[in-house]
Formats: C-alpha cells, structure tokens, sequence
C-alpha cells in the first residue's frame, strides 16, 4: 500500500510517540507491532509501503526483521531506529536492507522526514 506506514516497537509508549510525529508530518499509519511476530502478520496483511523498526524485540530483533520484510516484500522501505546511537548500527541496518538508521533522540529530524517523504513520494 504506496504511503502507508508500519511502526514496529516493543514498547508501546514509543510506537504513540512514533505515531504522532508520522501524522503530524502528514503519513498514514496503518498499524503498530510490538513484536517480529506480529510486524510480519501485518505485513503479509496489509502490505505498508514503510516499516519503521526498533531494533531491540523481544522474539528477535530489527536486523532480522529488516532481511526477512525486504525477502517476503521486496518493495517494502525500511527504516531501523534504536535508543542505541552507536555508529555500527548505521551499517548493520544498511547491510539488513534498510534505507536508513536514526537514534531514538533523533526521530523529529527533518532528515528522517525527508528519507520517508522521499520514499513514500517514490511509490505513487
């Protein structure tokens, strides 16, 4: 579904707070998960155009989640985010598939906007 997006976190204050910002910045979310499980039901389900993912899960983590999204949904955007700024994560997520790595702290960045506005733009 061109546009839409799915935020996947264990925790589910962060997933509102994700939400928010998303809407506020004009995007459609479809649907939250709290977990691998649940992210990939959804996905088979309802097709996002956009995943944002923690990387910390507690049945797997956001790497894998990332490999097996772009395997099934090869159309899919993926954009990893963890509380764990650590520069590696950048490349991990890069060699996972995804479009991009933001640190928690850094999810109002106008350059995470741009990367799921350029995206989401790309699908219509």
């Amino acid at each position: 579904m061109p546009g839409s997006i799915l935020v996947v976190d264990d925790d589910a204050s962060v997933r509102g707070l994700v939400v928010r910002i998303l809407r506020s910045w004009g995007h459609t979310v479809i649907g939250e998960a709290g977990t691998v499980a649940e992210a990939l039901a959804f996905a088979l389900a309802r097709q996002p155009g956009v995943v944002l993912v923690d990387i910390g899960l507690p049945d797997g983590d956001g790497f894998a989640l990332t490999r097996q999204l772009r395997v099934d949904h090869p159309a899919v955007r993926v954009v990893i985010f963890s509380s764990d700024a650590d520069p590696s994560n950048s490349a991990a997520a890069a060699r996972a598939g995804a479009i991009g790595f933001f640190p928690k702290d850094e999810l109002l960045s106008p350059a995470l906007q741009r990367l799921i506005e350029d995206r989401t733009d790309d699908e219509h």
